[in-house]
């Protein structure tokens, strides 16, 4: 079992939201909880009491009752909360809001910083949407926002989901082939755009992009032009300040709202498309807003009076998690630019200065600040931060310990995982559940979370796939244009009938705690045991002039060891000789296996990443078995294009092996 870094506070049950809920339980419904582990027993065993006590104590507004809240615990295929007719809209922007308070802070290296208002986002919101109304936008029709992490864009998503329409994003530094593959699948008929944008010190035009997104979106009837920064669309658009501007309504009334059923699409999100073309994967109004609200007060401990900072572009799904804090009345910060200029303390500086009481960032910025020697309790005043979130990718357990040197007990860690495909956390912590040193804290309420080995059996202490084998209200109501489900079951549930397979690596602690170690398709099969590349990782890349890395195992096609393959990026005047690779084989032996030992170790001079921070193993791996680079990876899809030509380069001249 991990050490503990942190134990449940003594008064967590009086001071927290997750506290009082437990309360209520007792209270309400007569459920006593006496635990964390007694909350989430119950959580799981009754699926369906669970979610009808978030619906009831967070108050959902609905404009026709349920008559189920579950139909049946099958997957795929659940229905919830059946009849009901509600808006995400409505509960974004409720009525028992207060007009005056911030909703949000957004700071921006294109422009000045803007504060909003609750009843200013009200109005924005009412704005807009007159003026897609104008523009004939209705019930299912499709808005789509080539937009970075602006007001702007969460005005038009909100805008757009009144109406019943769905909503989808890119950010403007995806190139245009990557937002057609995307934006190509659903047919949007509005398009809001940006001409550019500043990253850091560097004014970037998108104008030629967003013009080849014209050319190749034909449905799109209106485009909806954002004056942001310096470049400007302006042929044959409407202009963002031109929309809804006869509307007529109160200061800070609420926007009407169109009741749709639970499971009609309110977002689509699209997977990273590293792998094959992206999935369009359709969320429900009802299923977002549900667990959102879930997670955010009772993971996050959000509510009215805290402010949520997490660095997010609008093609993540972080971006509908931080969004999601104004439905428990928190104010949200929305920064948009380099996370790392004008240096690594950027994100930890908009945290002091807007008064944080929850932040998160990816592990590649926590672990980039610790080999930098920042020390952020010190330089800023974070003195608000209750607690801080990492998800995105593994964080490695030094990560975890100097984030608790830094922050003190008295801060929670909540390093995650989860995804897209549910959008949300799966597994996590909360304020009443201890954080271990190198481990997230256990699976999120409501999701019946286990290991499973190859044969469907539950593994505890050893490695397996993540499984859930219950429903979840946020799973996907479907894929775009899947119409026969095909391509979901496909994804989801053909290895394990019946339960849900996520795609990660994990173990499960029987004591507490659990660990993914990657994604399940990258793991490493030597010799019959798996292993996963975030162990070589956290080894690899603390060993003294090694910056970053990456593994692939190359099989061999008659099932034998196959070649384990290790790229390492070094520090400015480190080589990688014979004596660098000694000290990693030798550390890797010692530290984990002989069977982690690589048989080779190239340097590069970059990683490839995609733009959510995912390490890209898999491309990297089809590539040098002989894959075509465009037909792996989306040059639009990765953070640095051209992180691939190496190894496209290796797999021509044959140089690998």
């Amino acid at each position: 079992m991990a050490a503990i870094l942190r134990s449940v506070p003594a008064d967590a049950r009086d001071t927290t939201r997750v506290g009082a809920f437990m309360d209520w339980l007792g209270a309400e419904r007569g459920v006593r909880v006496e635990n964390w582990d007694d909350l989430y027993r119950w959580s799981v065993e009754d699926v369906e009491g669970f979610w009808a006590a978030i619906w009831d104590h967070f108050g959902v507004v609905t404009h026709r009752p349920y008559r189920q809240v579950l139909e049946a615990r099958v997957m795929p295929g659940a229905r919830w909360f059946t009849g009901a007719l509600l808006n995400y809209t409505e509960h974004s922007l409720g009525t028992e809001v207060d007009l005056d308070a911030v909703a949000v802070v957004a700071t921006s290296q294109t422009r000045a910083d803007i504060t909003m208002t609750f009843g200013q986002l009200r109005d924005e919101v009412r704005r807009v949407r007159a003026g897609l109304v104008d523009l004939g936008v209705g019930r299912g029709d499709r808005v789509a926002g080539y937009l970075p992490n602006a007001p702007e864009a969460l005005v038009a998503f909100l805008a757009t989901v009144s109406l019943g329409a769905i909503w989808a994003a890119c950010a403007p530094e995806f190139g245009a082939h990557s937002v057609v593959d995307r934006f190509g699948q659903i047919g949007p008929k509005v398009l809001f755009v940006v001409g550019g944008y500043t990253y850091g010190s560097k004014t970037v035009d998108r104008r030629d992009e967003v013009a080849h997104i014209r050319e190749n979106l034909p449905g799109v009837s209106t485009v909806v032009s954002v004056a942001y920064g310096e470049h400007v669309v302006t042929d044959d658009v409407v202009a963002w300040n031109d929309l809804g501007r006869g509307e007529a309504g109160a200061p800070g009334a609420m926007p009407d709202v169109e009741p749709v059923p639970f499971d009609h699409p309110l977002v689509v999100l699209f997977s990273s498309g590293t792998t094959g073309k992206p999935k369009a994967i359709v969320h429900g109004h009802g299923g977002i807003l549900l667990e959102t609200l879930k997670n955010h007060a009772l993971h996050f401990d959000l509510g009215p009076g805290d402010t949520f900072s997490w660095f997010s572009t609008t093609a993540w799904m972080m971006w509908n998690s931080l969004v999601g804090g104004l439905l428990v009345r928190s104010s949200i910060v929305m920064i948009d630019g380099n996370p790392m200029y004008p240096d690594s303390g950027h994100q930890w500086r908009v945290a002091a200065e807007t008064g944080a009481t929850v932040m998160g960032m990816s592990p590649g910025v926590v672990m980039a600040c610790r080999r930098e020697g920042l020390d952020p309790t010190i330089e800023f005043d974070l003195s608000a931060v209750r607690q801080f979130g990492a998800a995105g990718s593994p964080l490695p357990r030094e990560g975890y310990e100097w984030i608790s040197d830094r922050f003190g007990p008295g801060v929670l860690l909540n390093v995650g995982s989860g995804g897209t495909d549910v959008c949300t956390g799966i597994i996590q912590a909360s304020p009443m559940t201890p954080v271990y040193a190198g481990e997230m804290s256990g699976p999120s309420l409501g999701f019946a979370a286990a290991a499973y080995d190859g044969d469907g059996n539950e593994v505890v202490g050893e490695l397996g796939e993540l499984v859930i084998t219950l429903p979840v209200p946020s799973m996907p109501v479907k894929f775009w244009g899947d119409d026969d489900g095909s391509r979901y079951r496909s994804t989801y549930f053909d290895t394990y009938p019946g339960a849900w397979r996520h795609g990660d690596w994990i173990r499960f602690d029987p004591e507490g705690g659990a660990v993914v170690t990657g994604r399940s398709d990258a793991t490493l099969n030597r010799g019959g045991v798996r292993l996963g590349t975030a162990e070589f990782y956290r080894v690899v890349e603390e060993l003294p002039g090694i910056a970053d890395s990456l593994v692939v195992h190359l099989e061999d096609a008659d099932g034998g060891m196959g070649r384990l393959v290790l790229f390492v990026v070094t520090d400015p005047g480190v080589e990688v000789d014979d004596a660098l690779r000694r000290t990693v084989s030798t550390t890797l032996r010692t530290a984990l296996s002989p069977r982690h030992i690589p048989d080779e170790i190239h340097p590069v001079a970059v990683v490839p990443y995609n733009r959510t921070g995912k390490k890209l193993e898999i491309p990297v791996k089809r590539i040098l078995l002989g894959a075509s680079p465009d037909s792996v990876a989306a040059p639009g899809s990765l953070a640095q294009p051209e992180a691939l030509d190496a190894f496209v380069a290796w797999s021509v001249t044959g140089a690998i092996g």
